[in-house]
C-alpha cells in the first residue's frame, strides 16, 4: 500500500513499540532520516510527502533489523558525540554520552596547559603528548585533537578492525595528520618501543577500557550484549582486572605531573580506588560524577 513519510513513522513506530526497542519513535525517524538521506526538519515538514515503494522497502527492511535488536547506530553507521559525527560499525563501541565526561575532565586538569597560546608570555604551549588506550571508534582521540591543536596523540587498540574505522573518524575530522594509530593491548607497545624517533614521556592518558564483568552479560540490553564487540566491553570475572594493568602501564609512561583519566564501570569506584592506594606513584585522586550522579571518571596526577 501507499506510504507517505507520516503514516510509514506511524507504522514503524508501532512496530518497534511492540518489539519492545527503547526510544522507539527516535529509532523510527532516524532509520527514515537515513534511508531517505533526508534531516528532520525535512521529515517533520513533509509529512505527506509520498514515499517510492523502493524507499519503503528498504526503510522496513531496517525497522525489522532494529526490531530483532540491531543498534540505529550501527543500522545508520554513524552517531554523535562531543558535536562531530562518528562512523561506528559492529567492530567498535558505539560512543556514549557519559564518555565526553572524559574529554571534560582531562581539560579541566590540564588547565591553562591546554591553551595552544601561553596567556602570560603569548607564546605558543608546549607540544603535548597525549595516549587514548582503546580508542574504538577514535572518538575520544579526534575530540581531544580538535580541542587540543597543539596536541599529538597516540591511539591504541587490540582490533585492527577498530583502528580502521578510527583512522577513517580521524580524516573526516582533519586531524589524521595528530593522531597516530597503533595496534596493542593496552599500552604495551609504548613500554617495549615508545613510538617516535625521539621518545618522550605522556603528558596524559585517557581510557575507557572494557570494564563490564563477565557474569553481567546477562543484564546488558541485548543491543549491547548481542551486537557490540565484547572485547571492548568485557574487563574479566569482575569488571575491574584492566584497571590494574593499565594503571601500572600509564605509571612507566607519564611524565611528572602527568594526568591520568579513566572511564569508571558502575560501582567500581572504590576497587579502582584502592588499586591507586596501593601503587605509589599517584595523587590527587578523583571521582566525577556523570549526569545520573553515578561516579563516571577517576583522574589522577603522576607524581
Amino acid at each position: 500500500m501507499p506510504r507517505d513519510v507520516r503514516t510509514a513513522l506511524k507504522e514503524a513506530m508501532a512496530r518497534l513499540r511492540a518489539a519492545n526497542v527503547p526510544s522507539h519513535t527516535l529509532a523510527a525517524e532516524l532509520l527514515l532520516m537515513y534511508a531517505l538521506d533526508r534531516d528532520r526538519t525535512w521529515l517533520f515538514t513533509n509529512p505527506e510527502f509520498p514515499l517510492d515503494p523502493g524507499a519503503v522497502v528498504a526503510y522496513f527492511a531496517l525497522v525489522a533489523r532494529r526490531a530483532a535488536g540491531e543498534p540505529t547506530q550501527y543500522l545508520t553507521g554513524k552517531q554523535e558525540f562531543w558535536g562531530l559525527e562518528f562512523e561506528v560499525t559492529p567492530a567498535v563501541l558505539i560512543p556514549r554520552p557519559e564518555t565526553e565526561h572524559l574529554i571534560e575532565v582531562a581539560l579541566e586538569r590540564l588547565g591553562p596547559r591546554g591553551l595552544k597560546i601561553d596567556m602570560a608570555t603569548g607564546a605558543p604551549s608546549p607540544r603535548l603528548r597525549i595516549a587514548d588506550v582503546g580508542t574504538g571508534s577514535g572518538c575520544l582521540a579526534v575530540a581531544l585533537a580538535r580541542e587540543l591543536p597543539h596536541a599529538e596523540i597516540i591511539a591504541t587498540d587490540i582490533s585492527a578492525a577498530a583502528l580502521d574505522v578510527a583512522r577513517r573518524n580521524a580524516a573526516r575530522h582533519a586531524v589524521a595528520d595528530r593522531v597516530h594509530f597503533l595496534e596493542t593491548n593496552l599500552l604495551e607497545a609504548l613500554l617495549v618501543s615508545p613510538l617516535g624517533p625521539h621518545p618522550s614521556p605522556l603528558d596524559v592518558i585517557v581510557s575507557n577500557p572494557p570494564y563490564v564483568a563477565r557474569n553481567e552479560a546477562a543484564t546488558l540490553a541485548r543491543e549491547v550484549r548481542d551486537h557490540e564487540p565484547h572485547a571492548a566491553l568485557f574487563g574479566g570475572p569482575t569488571g575491574v582486572e584492566i584497571y590494574s594493568r593499565l594503571i601500572e602501564q600509564a605509571g612507566a609512561l607519564l611524565r611528572v605531573g602527568g594526568i591520568l583519566v579513566l572511564e569508571l564501570g558502575y560501582n567500581s569506584a572504590d576497587e579502582v580506588r584502592k588499586i591507586f592506594r596501593v601503587q605509589p606513584r599517584w595523587a590527587n585522586v578523583s571521582v566525577t560524577n556523570d549526569l545520573a550522579g553515578i561516579p563516571r571518571v577517576l583522574a589522577a596526577a603522576r607524581i
